[in-house]
């Protein structure tokens, strides 16, 4: 028999979500309904194991974090606009929280294309990953027909299984060429690869389905050198076709330099300059381009400023690391005058 705590640690995994997405559909700021989501979990903490669960245990969270939500706005005079709203949208009874539709919001919204890089020291957050792995399969069996559904799911499996492989020993970045693909998780890859392919076939093709598409094709090539380039070329076309996302067109870069050259790639990235001004992964991208033409000089200034700009402490060291082996190698093998 499970202990209270426990129950309590069950509910809260499963309505944080369901709350969190209600916040961040009525009022509109991601951030800030994180924190008072927190906050209205910590209280949940403390008081349900001594007083008992809520009847209505998701209304109860969102009612609370409502509250801390205007309470904040309240306090910080330089969101006065935002505080007005707030105020006339707080719930006086606890509120009406869909379980599938606010999910769904919420998980679209964490896995919007618009969002950052990582940050901090870790390239990739196993619990994070697991939790949406887990909404993406409840809100699949509750809406198995909507293809977009079943795309980001088999996206999120097979981008998973690469996780093993993703870091060294010492938690140093391994980019996805050098991975040692033994280490991939192939139920993963097996499972993403079958749900991509009865999903396809029913010409309601989205972005998510045709990036999972790209994955698979990186996940089922047996070697680096085995990837289908222009496969995965073609998908990236269609991508820019319904997208407009900057990042799609600099991975489209990456795949046409892999099937075209270097020089078509570089072509292609003076496209974003003004889009992803500052963005550290074109300047990488950028600066891998220029390495394979052999400009090592362009190449190593572009990996320290890529360097420089991620807030990614793995992937600064990566890019470091980059920069001072081809530095060391130039002044080793001085290219002739």
């Amino acid at each position: 028999m499970n202990k209270p705590s426990e129950v309590v640690e069950d509910l809260l995994r499963e309505f944080a979500p369901q709350v969190l997405a209600t916040l961040v559909r009525r009022h509109g700021d991601f951030a800030d309904a994180e924190d008072a989501v927190q906050e209205a979990l910590l209280a949940a903490a403390l008081q349900w194991p001594a007083e008992g669960t809520p009847a209505n245990p998701r209304g109860w969270l969102a009612t609370v974090a409502s509250r801390r939500l205007a309470d904040a706005w309240r306090s910080d005079a330089a969101r006065h606009n935002r505080e007005t709203l707030a105020a006339t949208k707080e719930p006086s009874a606890p509120a009406d929280v869909s379980d599938v539709d606010d999910s769904l919001l919420l998980l679209f919204l964490c896995c919007h294309p618009a969002l950052p890089a990582s940050s901090g020291r870790d390239v990739a957050r196993k619990d994070l990953s697991a939790e949406a792995i887990r909404l993406a399969r409840m809100l699949h069996a509750a809406l198995p027909v909507q293809a977009e559904v079943a795309g980001l799911l088999a996206l999120m499996l097979l981008t998973d299984a690469r996780r093993p492989a993703r870091t060294g020993p010492h938690g140093e970045l391994v980019p996805l060429a050098e991975q040692d693909r033994r280490l991939w998780d192939r139920d993963l890859i097996a499972e993403g690869v079958a749900l991509i392919s009865a999903t396809l076939p029913r010409r309601q093709v989205g972005y998510y389905q045709l990036q999972a598409a790209i994955a698979a094709i990186h996940d089922e090539a047996e070697t680096a050198g085995a990837t289908d380039w222009p496969q995965i070329l073609a998908l990236y076309g269609l991508l820019a076709r319904i997208s407009t996302n900057p990042m799609v067109t600099l991975n489209r870069a990456i795949a046409a330099a892999m099937v075209h050259g270097p020089a078509t790639g570089l072509a292609m990235l003076e496209s974003l300059d003004k889009q992803l001004a500052g963005n550290h992964r074109l300047t990488a991208v950028r600066a891998h381009l220029l390495e394979m033409t052999g400009d090592v000089d362009a190449a190593i200034a572009h990996y320290r400023v890529a360097a420089s700009r991620t807030t990614s402490e793995a992937e600064r060291q990566y890019l470091t690391a980059l920069a001072l082996r081809l530095g060391q190698k130039n002044a080793q093998h001085p290219c002739p005058n």
